[in-house]
């Protein structure tokens, strides 16, 4: 009997990309990584993971490659933000399972996702695409301050920032249509979006087949940026208020045709009510899924493995708890000398997790984004406040070194969620 082969298209750096691989596994699969630079993800060496190196930008080299495994894949999908749609339509001309391409295509170009929910009638922020600084200003003016710009394709809060004047929009959307993916995080841009800044607390809605799963309380940074520092999986919220995000959000998912497999739906609590930030045909980054399972014992990566590999799917809790993760960020740039404290917060017994995912030595240079993030903590209970406030307690006892960086930066592998 063949072996049964789950490919996976690319992968992200942190977080999940990982996890994917141990969990094909754990099914009776033999993972097998499509990728164009392998450097990129060590693990697949260190946990030795086939590899096909290939230009994964090209359809037609994805298919030859598909092809050669005479028939053994059984699934094909991607932890890569920017290779979902790419992993869904080679499924597709596989006759696999997979999302509609078309859906997730769309949805991952914020613009066109703003346009259809309006269109669906789910109210929103004013949003509009344009292709200059000059043009970000007026656009700005015409929706009234504050706004966000953003880049229509991204992730990770990579170039987006709150802006309160001309002079700092102009500086955030020519930022934007400069970046590339080598130096900025980000595929190159050719237009900015101008958004309505919308006010009130952040959560996100985790999803699976339409299903809820549940909703996380979202912490981010300082502004003018939007970098989350930490998460709490349940969102301490009541029912009803948990029922209106989880209404609107099966909402948005049902405007843009998803509903296959995972979604991570970011929403706001407004005085107006809930509105949707973005929609993600995805599972969320950030380690959520992790929280998932620690709070309620569903593995949502397992799950997303199995719908693609065509695999029998039951989602059942098997606890009740709650989970929180904090973030270890750089404040500055520079080369990461030490980092203290580890041992003192893994002391207390809420602490089921503290890891570095930045090695001393690494240079940093401040992103202002997720790709600050140097490691993280996660602490689980019986109760949501508790949980919260041990991660964050333990957080507080890690201190970071960071000194003058002396020569020129090192390029490393850029982060993806």
């Amino acid at each position: 009997m063949s072996e049964s082969l789950l490919v996976l298209v690319e992968s992200n750096t942190t977080g999940t990309g990982r996890m994917f691989c141990e969990r094909a596994r754990g099914l009776g699969l033999r993972p097998i990584a499509f990728v164009r630079d392998p450097a990129r993800y060590p693990y697949l060496d260190q946990d030795g993971v086939d590899v096909r190196q290939l230009d994964t930008t090209d359809p037609d080299a994805l298919l030859r490659a598909a092809r050669q495994l005479a028939g053994q894949v059984l699934g094909v999908t991607s932890s890569s933000e920017y290779f979902i749609a790419t992993a869904s339509r080679l499924a597709g001309q596989l006759g696999l399972p997979h999302p509609d391409p078309m859906a997730v295509t769309a949805c991952r170009n914020k613009a066109e996702q703003r346009a259809l929910l309006r269109h669906a009638g789910l109210p929103g922020p004013d949003f509009e695409l344009v292709r200059s600084p000059a043009d970000a200003v007026a656009a700005a003016e015409r929706i009234g301050w504050p706004v966000v710009v953003k880049p229509p394709t991204g992730s990770g809060s990579v170039g987006v920032r709150l802006c309160t004047d001309p002079a700092q929009v102009s500086a955030a959307a020519a930022a934007i249509l400069a970046a590339d993916l080598a130096t900025a995080g980000i595929p190159e841009q050719d237009s900015v979006l101008v958004e309505q800044y919308l006010t009130g607390p952040e959560f996100s809605v985790e999803c699976f087949d339409r299903q809820v799963i549940g909703c996380t309380a979202k912490h981010l940074g300082p502004q003018p940026y939007f970098v989350e520092v930490g998460h709490d999986f349940p969102a301490p919220l009541d029912e009803p208020a948990t029922a209106e995000l989880a209404e609107a959000a099966l909402a948005g998912l049902a405007a843009l045709g998803l509903g296959w497999g995972p979604a991570h739906v970011e929403l706001r609590r407004t005085p107006a009510g809930p509105r949707i930030v973005e929609v993600n045909p995805r599972l969320a980054g950030g380690m959520i899924p992790r929280l998932v399972l620690e709070a309620t014992g569903i593995d949502l990566i397992e799950l997303t493995v199995a719908r693609a590999a065509g695999l029998p799917v039951e989602i059942v809790p098997s606890r009740d708890r709650t989970a929180a993760i904090r973030f270890l960020l750089a404040a500055r740039s520079g080369t990461l000398t030490e980092v203290s404290g580890l041992e003192l917060a893994r002391r207390s017994p809420a602490i089921v997790e503290v890891r570095l995912t930045a090695a001393i030595g690494t240079d940093l240079r401040l992103q202002n984004s997720f790709r600050d993030r140097l490691g993280y903590l996660i602490s689980t209970g019986e109760d949501g406040p508790a949980a919260a406030h041990d991660a964050t307690e333990a957080l507080a006892h890690l201190r970071l070194r960071i000194e003058p960086r002396i020569g020129p930066p090192v390029t490393k592998g850029v982060a993806s969620q």
